[in-house]
């Protein structure tokens, strides 16, 4: 292997599998596995918490959650069992988005990627065999989120460094590399859904810890295909920012909050809505009960259904000259998302004979849901890549994390309202917030948006990995 420092090519030396780099397929399966990990765990943390582990027997034996909870509730106020559960899953998946920022920069600085790499994976390992125990509740989070950071700020970077600058090729990769993100979603509920209904939530949870060892073993032997670690030292002295370029990165801080409004949405529904799922919508399929996480599944399932058509009619419009601005695509992701919240707030209208709505009302959020997701979220992150300065671009993609954090740490503190609203209420308040990050988006797209560059559809939607 050889490599180049500075701005030039550090790829190594190797041969290609269709037309790509050999180091794609070992860093899109390691991605895979860590996503059957990640998501596993997440489909069922809620339930969990809320059925077995926050109960009288249980709670009483978690190392350290006396202490943890009376600090949460000193700034929320008294919370039940229920509420408590969605407000710690906000907490835990808010932190897990925002400390790959803090993990880019061990890696780059200090460790380097490769054993900051691994040594995320074996702190998720630890994290996902600790839910084991009812004493370890809290160290199994904590490593868990330690390991996210590590782990995922370190390993999607390896896959530009894969190409040369200006390689057409990089677009498809991050396709091809977020295409395993949605498929590990896919398969990880199904898995930790049917081991924890059929053995126990222990058993789900320790699948996931096995599948971030296989995460890590196919990281490390391919690790020859992946370029090397650049050497670390000294940092340059950073160029300081134009008067433009402040004023863009005011700007680029100023949409953080706005962007939070879609995260709420989303948040709860990795949070509060499989307790709804399994209050109110109907499971029975003939003899067979599904278990509650595998609607989770969905979401790693409907972007593969939505995005080819898509991304065709985003081509139409463009080559009719039509294609919207990325303010106008995010505004529109908000709106469908809306429309998609607000259709759970009206199950309620369609129920059987027992007070349940048909499976197919849930099935049907999922799909219209994340084509919301899919105009919003890679187009936006596509609009801070390319927006910020150079030097600082990757602090402003770290930035941009910070709206995900703001909305699962709020998504989290409006669960607790799912006891005390109706349900119908309680999504349309959802739909209102992410409405209101829409009509917000526009106002802002049609005074500042020649102040960006336009993404354009491909490059959005690589992006997002």
């Amino acid at each position: 292997m050889t490599a180049i420092t500075g701005e030039t090519d550090v790829r190594p030396a190797q041969g290609e599998v269709f037309g790509h780099p050999r180091g794609l397929a070992v860093l899109a399966g390691t991605e895979l596995w860590d996503r059957i990990s990640f998501h596993g765990m997440q489909a069922l943390l809620t339930l969990y918490m809320v059925e077995q582990l926050f109960l009288p027997g249980h709670i009483e034996r978690i190392a350290g959650f006396a202490g943890f909870r009376s600090v949460i509730e000193h700034l929320t106020g008294p919370l039940s069992v229920q509420a408590l559960a969605t407000q710690i899953f906000g907490i835990y998946v808010g932190l897990v988005y925002f400390t790959p920022a803090l993990g880019g920069a061990l890696g780059d600085q200090v460790l380097g990627r490769t054993r900051t790499v691994s040594l995320g994976a074996l702190l998720m390992t630890a994290g996902h065999f600790c839910m084991a125990f009812d004493q370890s509740f809290l160290l199994a989070l904590l490593c868990l989120i330690l390991g996210a950071g590590c782990f995922r700020g370190n390993l999607t970077p390896q896959v530009g460094e894969l190409y040369p600058a200006g390689d057409r090729r990089r677009v498809v990769a991050f396709q091809l590399y977020a295409s395993m993100i949605n498929l590990g979603a896919f398969i990880a509920p199904l898995a930790t859904g049917a081991l924890g209904k059929a053995f126990g939530w222990h058993v789900g949870f320790a699948f996931a810890g096995f599948g971030m060892l296989i995460g890590l073993f196919v990281y490390l032997s391919g690790r020859g295909w992946l370029a090397p670690d650049a050497p670390r030292g000294p940092r340059a002295v950073a160029t300081p920012l134009t008067s433009v370029e402040r004023r863009i990165v005011l700007m680029l801080v100023g949409l953080v909050p706005i962007a939070a409004l879609f995260w709420i949405a989303q948040s709860q529904v990795w949070n509060t809505y499989n307790l709804w799922v399994r209050d109110h919508i109907e499971l029975q399929v003939g003899s067979f009960t599904m278990p509650v996480p595998w609607l989770q599944a969905l979401d790693g399932l409907s972007p593969f259904v939505c995005l080819p058509p898509m991304l065709l009619f985003w081509r139409w419009q463009a080559q009719r000259g039509r294609e919207p601005n990325e303010f106008t695509k995010a505004a529109i992701g908000c709106f469908i998302f809306a429309v998609s919240t607000a259709w759970l707030g009206a199950a309620q209208l369609v129920t059987d004979g027992h007070g349940r709505t048909p499976l197919l009302w849930a099935v049907a959020f999922h799909f219209a849901s994340n084509l919301g997701w899919l105009y919003f979220a890679p187009t936006m992150t596509a609009l801070f890549s390319r927006a910020a300065p150079k030097s600082v671009n990757a602090t402003m993609m770290g930035v941009y994390l910070l709206s995900v954090f703001l909305g699962s740490v709020v998504s989290g503190r409006l669960g607790g309202l799912y006891e005390h609203m109706s349900p119908s209420g309680f999504w349309m308040l959802h739909a209102g917030l992410v409405g209101l990050g829409g009509v917000i988006l526009l106002a802002i797209g049609a005074r500042f948006s020649g102040a960006f560059a336009t993404a354009a559809p491909e490059d959005a939607l690589a992006a997002t990995a």
